[in-house]
């Protein structure tokens, strides 16, 4: 009978990392266009965006109104 001792740690070891790797990564998985939280969603910080000008081309638009307004003026003579 031939006994090898190597195996059974290679098999330890492996089973230890497989076990490792599951404790040590979230469990967020996205299922159906859904993106489900991992075990830290309650400690995560709050990223919040305001929403911005529906035009994106706003501040243009402004400048391009007070330059026409202006040389609407100018050409008046005030």
């Amino acid at each position: 009978m031939k006994i090898s001792s190597g195996r059974p740690g290679i098999l330890l070891s492996l089973v230890a990392a497989v076990a490792s790797s599951a404790l040590f990564t979230g469990c967020q998985t996205t299922i159906g266009g859904q993106t489900l939280p991992s075990p830290d969603y309650l400690t995560d910080d709050v990223q919040f965006f305001p929403a911005g000008p529906e035009n994106k081309l706003a501040n243009q638009i402004e400048a391009s109104k007070k330059q026409a307004a202006e040389k609407k003026k100018l050409q008046q003579g005030f």
